[in-house]
């Protein structure tokens, strides 16, 4: 078996204390390569220099939409440069996220578009997220003209998830899936087709059962991978082969070795 864990943020300092233990221990648990992306600046700089350190990591750069206060001209001229490095393959994450009260909507759509128009200036997709704003997020991104994209830890509707199928992107799924009550979850996944699908763990977040309440960690998107493969009624390997070809082509990563 063959996994990508196509997104997790192994700068977070819940990973401090064992990273180079996890890192170095991911062949045992048969997963081959990671993408790491980021939710503002400074991680953008740790994503690009840990894809440096390890032949196995891949970066994403970009600024979360809950991290947008601020979001400058300076912070693009940035993202574009560390965007040109060899092992950054997408902008992200980024996107919109309307979950809490006292959310600046308005400022997150201009730092969304904003990193829209990046990704076409710097030739690469884009790994959305999206809480609480599918409308909002739909709509940009249509206007945007970008059409090459993940949507991570989907979470919307299986009418949702076909829109972004019908559009050119990709869906990816995370622990969620495993979820007693993810029904809605597991229609949208049944709803992709498996050529369009991605497996990630969005570490430390979103654990799977049989973990769930823990730190989650990249060995962990075995137990994703075995849910997706239930659901779409492939073997486990299948899947997760099917998986890490789709991610391979979708980051450029074939091109780039």
């Amino acid at each position: 078996m063959r996994l990508f864990d196509t997104h997790v943020h192994m700068d977070d300092p819940r990973y401090d204390a064992d990273r180079e233990e996890l890192l170095h221990g991911l062949a045992e648990s048969e997963v081959e390569l990671i993408l790491n992306p980021s939710a503002n600046m400074e991680e953008a700089r740790a994503a690009v220099a840990l894809s440096e350190k390890y032949p196995f990591v891949y970066a994403a750069v970009g600024v979360h939409p809950s991290e947008t206060a601020g979001f400058s001209e300076a912070d693009c001229a940035e993202l574009l440069e560390l965007a040109a490095k060899p092992k950054t393959v997408a902008i992200g994450e980024i996107g919109l996220d309307y979950h809490y009260d006292d959310t600046d909507e308005e400022t997150q759509k201009r730092a969304f578009a904003r990193q829209l128009e990046l990704a076409k200036e710097a030739d690469l997709p884009v790994i959305i997220h999206s809480r609480d704003a599918c409308a909002d997020t739909l709509e940009l991104v249509k206007a945007s003209g970008v059409r090459r994209g993940v949507v991570h830890c989907f979470g919307g509707s299986a009418e949702t998830a076909r829109e972004y199928v019908a559009m050119g992107f990709h869906v990816s799924f995370t622990g969620v899936i495993t979820f007693k009550n993810a029904h809605r979850v597991r229609e949208a996944c049944a709803a992709v087709p498996l050529e369009r699908l991605m497996i990630e763990t969005d570490g430390p977040y979103m654990s799977p059962e049989p973990h769930r309440g823990e730190r989650n960690e990249p060995a962990f998107v075995r137990f994703v991978a075995e849910k997706m493969a239930e659901i779409k009624g492939v073997t486990p390997d299948e899947l997760a082969e099917i998986t890490f070809e789709n991610a391979l082509r979708f980051f450029g990563i074939e091109e780039r070795q």
